[in-house]
């Protein structure tokens, strides 16, 4: 049974800190987007900045739909599942928001995640969410699986890009949405 909670403390919060992998929700306005669901699963990728604030660093990759979806109407929920141990599924549910590597203020929300997880190994973003409900449910349907490591292929895939090798795949890749909303189009062009 499904319990609603006034915020993430506690049993919830070392739950949600524990867990090696998430999954992002978002969804554009209007009935013909495309709803999105991202696993994010690098170490160190997330943290609980309080009770009623959580944010992930957002790496360069294939897509920009949630940072689309953000601008386009800021909802998003983030979902935790125990593949080991008791059975639990936590849900945040919340508004979103992005500051770019670009952004004033990037450095300082960077700097509540591990030093491993520097801009050079890919950082694009940090997402923060205001969250508005909490809640969590059996997880009874969740199949136990082992946790055998990390792919540590993304993080060095980017470094090895450098600063411009990024610039130019976020142009290339993430310039809007697979809806055609404008997506992480922050990367400065040359000759503009």
């Amino acid at each position: 049974m499904g319990k609603v909670h006034e915020s993430i403390d506690g049993r919830l919060r070392a739950f949600v800190e524990k867990q090696p992998m998430f999954f992002v929700a978002t969804a554009p306005s209007g009935a013909d987007g495309h709803v999105n669901v991202s696993p994010k699963g690098i170490p160190g990728s997330f943290v609980v900045i309080d009770e009623h604030t959580v944010a992930y660093v957002d790496l360069t990759a294939s897509g920009s739909e949630t940072i689309a979806h953000l601008r386009d109407n800021g909802r998003i929920t983030i979902m935790f599942c125990a593949f080991d141990g008791p059975p639990n599924i936590v849900r945040l549910h919340g508004r979103g928001r992005f500051v770019t590597l670009y952004d004033e203020g990037f450095d300082d929300l960077l700097e509540l995640f591990p030093a491993e997880l520097p801009e050079n190994k890919g950082t694009r973003a940090v997402i923060a969410v205001d969250v508005e409900r909490v809640s969590d449910s059996c997880g009874y349907g969740v199949p136990l699986m082992s946790y055998e490591g990390e792919r540590d292929l993304l993080p060095p895939y980017m470094e090895r890009k450098g600063v411009e090798g990024r610039a130019d795949y976020r142009r290339q890749k993430n310039r809007v949405s697979i809806d055609g909303l404008p997506g992480f189009d922050m990367d400065p062009v040359e000759g503009r």
